[in-house]
């Protein structure tokens, strides 16, 4: 009797422990999306959990990479980059003054670095020039715009920054490779 008990009890403890690997696999792979900014660092964090939790990662969240094992002890690259407050500050600016005209030296005012540092930190960060993500983030605040508003292109254009509806074709048509009429007719509900 008290072995079946005991067994009974361990069963339970085994399955609980189980749906806490599942539940902190599933936390993982959030996580893991979530922080592109600092994606090192939260694979890192990963890492670290999931050897205290014995999971395997490969097994646990399949299809999702995580970088460089444990053992690595120096990184091979030197870090360079924007600091996460500045990233913070410098994004939270940007996606707030989208329809304004924003300059490199009023971002690096921001970050409190000169244009040039401010520049080669944020290419570190985020893996384009400040001009470029300004403008792929005014596309995709378009595409938004396109999806749920009825506003014509030209006033969509104007209130997300471009100087005028054929501004934003061009852009549009160079990042995401048609047209914004085709892309918006291409996508539009059919009326009920």
């Amino acid at each position: 009797m008290l072995v079946a008990i005991k067994k009974e009890v361990i069963d339970e403890e085994r399955a609980s422990l189980e749906r806490l690997q599942i539940a902190v696999a599933e936390l993982f792979k959030a996580v893991s999306d979530a922080l592109q900014v600092e994606r090192e660092s939260a694979e890192e964090r990963i890492r670290r959990a999931s050897v205290m939790l014995r999971i395997d990662l490969a097994e646990a969240m399949p299809g999702v990479r995580v970088a460089a094992p444990l053992t690595r002890a120096v990184p091979s690259k030197a870090r360079g980059g924007l600091a996460p407050w500045q990233i913070r500050r410098v994004t939270t600016y940007i996606e707030t003054n989208l329809g304004v005209a924003i300059t490199t030296k009023q971002l690096a005012l921001l970050a409190r670095l000169s244009s040039f540092h401010f520049c080669r930190a944020f290419r570190d960060s985020f893996g384009e020039s400040p001009r470029g993500y300004l403008r792929r983030r005014r596309v995709e605040r378009a595409q938004g715009m396109m999806l749920t508003t009825n506003a014509s292109l030209g006033e969509i254009a104007v209130d997300c920054g471009f100087t005028d509806q054929a501004h934003l074709s061009n852009l549009f048509r160079r990042i995401v490779g048609e047209s914004p009429g085709v892309w918006r007719r291409a996508r539009a509900t059919a009326p009920a």
